[in-house]
């Protein structure tokens, strides 16, 4: 396969494209995207390809795939890695990630390095909300592995990404000690690297 995948460095969903590739040893072209450019001043080639203007993209053999957790089960599916794509179990932790954990940290996160972007009362709001899908997480992970069983699928690198930066919006990843050795897991994972080191060349 010819691959390029376009992200960002401050993107989790960009992340998440380039982790699965990364633990799969998949060789593919990076191209970052400047996200703080107006969308339609963005590089014409990206724009071709960005569906929604958004990162990540990426092509496969000249065909866009758009949205992280799409283009996660799309790679399981033709590799057969992380699950294969297949999986109810996997696909339930998709959704749930894709409309709990992966709204409200991502968000928050955003928020509080921007506090004059964000509305009256989403702050509190974000974070009251991270803080039970952190807690429901965490209790997921008291007694398994990875979150579909013992091994790792894409539904964990779906919800782990923004994760490594917890720091960033103030949490002491201490507080939700499986969700640390789950973290500690995945890190030890071979071809694991942490988002900005991934991502370096954005």
């Amino acid at each position: 396969m010819n691959l390029t995948l376009y992200g960002n460095r401050e993107s989790g969903h960009a992340y998440k494209v380039k982790l699965f590739l990364a633990l799969a040893g998949i060789a593919h072209r990076y191209v970052p995207v400047d996200l703080e450019t107006p969308r339609a001043e963005r590089p014409a080639d990206f724009r071709a390809v960005a569906k929604f203007g958004e990162v990540p993209v990426l092509v496969i053999d000249g065909t866009p795939h758009v949205q992280s957790d799409a283009i996660l089960l799309h790679l399981a599916r033709l590799t057969g890695r992380f699950g294969g794509g297949t999986d109810a179990r996997v696909l339930e932790w998709h959704f749930w990630a894709a409309n709990r954990i992966n709204l409200s940290v991502p968000n928050l996160r955003f928020y509080r390095r921007y506090p004059a972007e964000a509305p009256a009362g989403a702050v509190a709001w974000l974070d009251e909300r991270a803080r039970l899908d952190l807690a429901r997480l965490d209790e997921e992970l008291s007694d398994r592995t990875f979150l579909a069983g013992d091994d790792p699928t894409t539904a964990d690198i779906a919800a782990c990404a923004y994760l490594f930066w917890l720091d960033q919006i103030g949490y002491d990843i201490a507080h939700w000690p499986a969700i640390g050795a789950w973290l500690d897991r995945i890190r030890a994972l071979p071809g694991w690297a942490a988002p900005y080191e991934l991502q370096a060349a954005s």
